[in-house]
């Protein structure tokens, strides 16, 4: 990726997004903002799209929306790319037209204005992410007006410089914490799902008009909560939502973060024999506890197994399940004994463990 000055009506934007989720959030910017994706690489996407407005802030599967101030495929991991990085800072982006977007589209809180610079290095280095700050704030010098102060929380604008091995991307943020964290979620359990992967889940579900969406492991409501989102977001979706969990502390947490988006039936069962009718659901969505939630690896298996056959029996011929597992060998062994077939699958990584969302379809 070049250096980037823009000339066009809109500059180019970046959105930073959990591992593996990048064609999801591709797909995404796609399809709800008629972006064209220029490129993607580990953790980032960059796009276009025809117009700048509140539309990027209602992105479901990205951590952060950024405005692109330059962009580089060519850091050496020498020290040299730090004078590279207070050049291109000064001199490749128009900050004046990025913070007059950015102002556009978040106003300038009450007070006196206020900033904050962000350095984030991932790879091996010949400097210290501290030297690439002290670079970027050289950089910046006399970007902001004279009365603006810096901050280190709650600045009205944030400049932010991400390095990824030889790769690096700045910009100013248009998003806040509530684009990864959400609003709704008031109850909070051990291992909650991240609600971007949650929306990613959601996403590769493909929900219709008038269908029925199972979550039978639906711990806090982490992924019902984005199947309501996904509805809104397409003219309030006529759908009907199932939950269940065997534990009551996720079912209370589950009503409580649910409560404002929408009815949903929450019920306390066994997911390895849902009290369901056969053939009753048109999609189920799912997030199985991980080896370490399990007294041991080893009931991963066995557990795969009964869980299936009960998902098989109340989903409907041509239904679509999305799982998100730990123990990839494992469903494959399991989903042999019914009659599903693979149609994709993305390597991610949840609490820090690598995980795979997979997506099924049941034979019509």
């Amino acid at each position: 990726m070049p250096k980037h000055r823009s000339s066009d009506s809109a500059p180019p934007c970046y959105a930073i997004v959990i591992p593996g989720l990048e064609p999801v959030a591709a797909d995404e910017i796609k399809r709800e903002l008629s972006g064209e994706v220029k490129r993607t690489g580990p953790g980032l996407v960059v796009f276009r799209v025809p117009q700048i407005d509140a539309g990027l802030l209602h992105l479901r599967t990205t951590e952060d929306v950024f405005l692109l101030a330059w962009g580089t495929d060519r850091l050496t991991h020498r020290a040299e790319d730090l004078d590279r990085i207070r050049r291109w800072t000064a001199h490749e982006a128009d900050w004046s037209r990025l913070l007059a977007i950015h102002h556009a589209l978040r106003p300038k809180p009450k007070g006196k204005p206020t900033y904050h610079l962000v350095t984030q290095m991932q790879g091996k280095h010949a400097y210290r992410r501290v030297d690439a700050r002290k670079a970027l704030f050289q950089g910046m010098a006399g970007k902001f007006p004279a009365s603006w102060r810096p901050a280190e929380e709650n600045a009205a604008v944030e400049v932010w410089l991400t390095i990824q091995g030889g790769s690096a991307v700045c910009g100013v943020r248009l998003s806040d914490r509530t684009m990864r964290h959400r609003t709704w979620k008031q109850e909070h359990l051990p291992a909650s799902l991240r609600p971007t992967v949650a929306a990613a889940i959601v996403h590769l579900t493909e929900i219709r008009p008038q269908q029925a969406i199972l979550d039978p492991m639906c711990g806090a409501g982490t992924i019902l909560a984005e199947v309501y989102a996904w509805a809104k977001q397409h003219g309030n979706m006529r759908i009907t939502v199932l939950g269940g969990d065997r534990e009551p502390a996720a079912l209370r947490a589950a009503a409580a973060n649910l409560r404002r988006l929408g009815p949903v039936a929450l019920s306390r069962w066994d997911a390895t024999a849902l009290p369901l009718p056969d053939q009753s659901v048109d999609r189920i969505v799912s997030n199985p506890p991980f080896g370490k939630q399990l007294s041991s690896p080893a009931e991963i298996g066995p557990l795969y197994r009964r869980m299936l056959a009960s998902y098989e029996r109340v989903l409907k011929p041509g239904g679509r399940a999305v799982l998100l597992v730990s123990d990839l060998s494992a469903l494959h062994r399991a989903a042999r004994e019914v009659v599903w077939h693979g149609l994709r699958q993305l390597k991610v990584r949840v609490l820090g463990e690598p995980a795979v969302i997979t997506v099924w379809k049941k034979s019509d």
